[in-house]
């Protein structure tokens, strides 16, 4: 895809890709998958080294601890998140690849879900109509990536074993043993959340602490009692809990001298024109629903799978500051009343198992806030950055971000669970940006380690440099209860710490510097 001339997407890794391996190769990630019948339900291990940060690494279950448990998804090692190395000739023809793995899993989602009951009483026909069908496509677009690097740099090794997937169950979900209804704040993939994210920042996420089903299952409308969502495929009841019952945050530490105590707002509006895609420009350049889920765009509304960077530069804005023609977008918020939306026949919507009303904010707010130890410095035109995670409730919550609270109560923060509004109270969706720049690049191969979180001190990694940090605030007005849930990947489930925010710096220079002034002189400016 071209790229603006001002601001090229560079890698400093694709310069010595010709000499270095792949992480790849030192990763030595073993995939095996096992299928054993126990009690009434399909058992599905998958063995991992280390197929990705934040992935469950316990033992494999036994045949007596998966017995009666109900496979709820598919689970595949993240590519996209492996591939750090990527030169950037290959980028284009590596990401449409990728795009392409998620659409197979996509698919092979879909045939799961259509013969879920067969597969448990029949454990062959989880190989044959499943995982072998999905294993052999995988490992075509895996060699097609190899390929594709390796006329340019060094071929990585070792990129075949992503290619197996396995089945999983959701430990929350009803009928299966162990789970937790949301009881001990435990993650959905068995992981503890023990409420630090990957310096989540501001938001300060904090765990649930209450039961699950507090604030009444039943009255999730189109949800089949708050157990299955409204498309079948989640939430459940267990992924809500009532934000009385969650634990208040500990005060946070105050800034140190030095700070840029300074902020700066854009306000760019709620979406009340109604800009929908299922696109993801940062990730899937030039790939047509390459998200499988909608999001809501604000600011730049030339955003979609074909802006390049120059499309974006002479885009409309719905920014009232015509200086700022960003893109911001995330994830839409859907309400289960049993109600479908117009986009029921649509990608991303209903043929991806997104269904239900799409709910446009009550509010959005745009912050950027400067940095607890010291200045900031301006960001680059086109910067992209990614919070959050999108296939969180399989990947493991390294790189869950966004946090979920309700209005009057937004000293209580969960990153696992949705939130029960008590009656007068919103729905309220949080992310914290990173707020670290590594000063060379707009973009990464995986689209994450050209930034980062600050450390607990406050101070940016080795070789990053404090920048302006976006702090997106999105509040609905929804019913109280279980009854709303925001896109997701079909086989995420619609879990709340699969939610994830998108940015892409379009601020002309003059405005970046009136921003990061205001900030740096501890001033409040829109």
């Amino acid at each position: 895809m071209p790229r603006s001339a001002r601001t090229p997407r560079t890698s400093r890794t694709s310069r010595t890709s010709r000499k270095k391996r792949s992480s790849l190769a030192n990763r030595a990630i073993a995939a095996s998958v096992a299928l054993v019948l126990g009690g009434g339900g399909l058992v599905a291990v998958n063995v991992y080294a280390s197929a990705g940060e934040g992935r469950p690494s316990a033992a494999p279950p036994t045949r007596a601890q998966n017995a009666g448990r109900q496979m709820s998804t598919i689970d595949c090692p993240d590519a996209g998140n492996e591939l750090r190395e990527v030169p950037e000739q290959a980028r284009g023809e590596v990401d449409r690849e990728l795009a392409a793995m998620d659409t197979q899993i996509t698919d092979a989602y879909r045939r799961f879900a259509d013969r879920k009951e067969r597969i448990s009483q029949d454990p062959g026909l989880a190989e044959n109509a499943v995982l072998g069908p999905l294993r052999s496509k995988r490992t075509a677009s895996l060699d097609r990536i190899a390929i594709a690097i390796g006329r340019v740099g060094e071929r990585p090794t070792g990129i075949e074993s992503l290619a197996g997937c396995s089945l999983r169950a959701d430990d929350n979900a009803p009928g299966n043993p162990g789970g937790t209804g949301g009881s001990d704040g435990s993650g959905s993939d068995g992981s503890s959340s023990d409420g630090s994210s990957s310096g989540s920042g501001d938001t300060g996420d904090g765990t649930g602490t209450g039961d699950g089903g507090n604030g009444g299952g039943d009255n999730g409308g189109g949800q089949s009692g708050g157990n299955g969502g409204q498309a079948g495929n989640g939430p459940q009841a267990s992924d809500f809990v009532d934000i009385r019952s969650v634990q208040p945050e500990a005060d946070r530490p105050r800034q140190r001298r030095g700070a840029s105590r300074g902020t700066f707002t854009t306000d760019c509006g709620r979406n009340e024109n109604g800009k929908f895609n299922p696109d993801n420009v940062i990730v899937a350049p030039g790939v047509s629903n390459g998200a499988h889920h909608m999001h809501d765009y604000i600011g730049n509304q030339a955003s979609d799978a074909f802006a390049t960077d120059d499309v974006l530069a002479n885009g409309a804005t719905t920014c009232r500051n015509q200086g700022d023609r960003s893109t911001y977008y995330w994830p839409v918020l859907r309400l289960q009343n049993g109600q479908d939306g117009a986009d029921v026949d649509a990608d991303g919507g209903g043929r991806d198992q997104n269904v239900g009303e799409i709910q446009t904010p009550s509010e959005v707010t745009l912050k950027f806030v400067g940095s607890p130890v010291g200045r900031v410095t301006a960001m680059p035109r086109f910067l992209r950055i990614i919070t959050g995670d999108a296939k969180a409730f399989t990947n493991g919550d390294a790189n869950a971000n966004a946090s979920w609270s309700c209005t009057g109560f937004e000293d209580r923060q969960l990153k696992d669970k949705y939130p029960i509004c008590p009656e007068g109270s919103q729905v309220v969706r949080t992310f914290a940006f990173q707020s670290c720049w590594d000063g060379r690049n707009t973009d990464s191969a995986n689209h994450r380690t050209h930034v980062a979180f600050a450390r607990a001190d406050g101070r940016c990694p080795k070789g990053f440099r404090a920048i302006p940090q976006l702090v997106q605030r999105i509040v609905y007005d929804v019913p109280p209860g279980p009854g709303f849930a925001v896109d997701s990947f079909p086989e995420q489930l619609h879990k709340p710490i699969t939610d994830h925010g998108d940015f892409i710096n379009v601020f002309d220079q003059r405005l970046m510097k009136k921003m990061v002034r205001c900030i740096n002189d501890g001033r409040r400016c829109r």
